[in-house]
C-alpha cells in the first residue's frame, strides 16, 4: 500500500477512537483498528501527536458533506434544499467538534501546544470556504426570487447554521430556523 493510502487508511480507522477516549487511545488500540500492526504507526506517524494532527485535519475535511449537498436535486422546493443542506452540514460540524476537542485534550504544556504546528488555520477557512459555495449553489436556481444577491444569502445562512450549533436548550427545529431565514421573524 503506498504511504498517502496507508495513511488515510489508519487516521480514517482512528477517528472514532479518537473520539472516544480522546488523546488516551492507545497504540494497541490504533493498530487493532487499522488492522496493522503497533510499529507500522510509527513507521508513518514520527509520534501520536502526528497522528492526532492528521485526525483533526481529516475531520476539517468538508468532503462528505460536500458530496451530499452536490446531490441534492436543483428541482426540490429552496426550503427542502436547506434542509438537506443543513443536515449534511451539521453531521460534518458536530463530528469535527467531537475529534477536535478530543485530540487537543491532555496536551497539558501551553509551550508544546505553541511549538506544534497548527493545522487548523488554512484548512479551517478552506474548508468553510467550500461550505459556502456549496450553500451557495443551493439558492442559485432560486436567485430571481431572492431579496438579496445569492453570496449575501449564503454567507447569511451558513453564519447563521453556524452559530445554531451552539444554540440554547430551546434551540428552534431546522425547519423553524430555515423558516424564519426565508421568510422572516415578522407576520405581514
Amino acid at each position: 500500500m503506498a504511504p498517502d493510502d496507508r495513511r488515510r487508511m489508519i487516521v480514517r480507522a482512528v477517528l472514532p477512537l479518537v473520539v472516544e477516549h480522546g488523546r488516551g487511545v492507545t497504540t494497541a488500540q490504533i493498530a487493532r483498528a487499522a488492522g496493522i500492526g503497533e510499529g507500522t504507526i510509527f513507521r508513518v506517524f514520527t509520534d501520536k501527536d502526528e497522528l492526532f494532527d492528521a485526525c483533526v485535519e481529516a475531520a476539517l475535511d468538508p468532503g462528505e458533506a460536500l458530496e451530499m449537498i452536490g446531490e441534492i436535486p436543483s428541482e426540490l422546493p429552496l426550503e427542502k434544499r436547506l434542509v438537506e443542506a443543513v443536515e449534511a452540514l451539521t453531521a460534518h460540524l458536530q463530528r469535527l467538534g467531537a475529534v477536535m476537542g478530543a485530540a487537543r485534550a491532555g496536551r497539558t504544556r501551553p509551550e508544546e501546544v505553541r511549538n506544534r504546528k497548527s493545522v487548523t488555520g488554512d484548512s479551517r477557512r478552506e474548508s468553510f470556504e467550500a461550505m459556502h459555495r456549496a450553500v451557495r449553489e443551493l439558492f442559485v436556481p432560486d436567485a430571481d426570487r431572492l431579496r438579496l444577491p445569492v453570496d449575501k444569502a449564503a454567507t447569511l445562512f451558513v453564519s447563521m447554521l453556524f452559530t445554531h450549533g451552539r444554540a440554547l436548550p430551546d434551540a428552534p427545529k431546522t425547519t423553524e430556523l430555515i423558516d424564519v431565514f426565508l421568510h422572516g421573524a415578522v407576520s405581514a
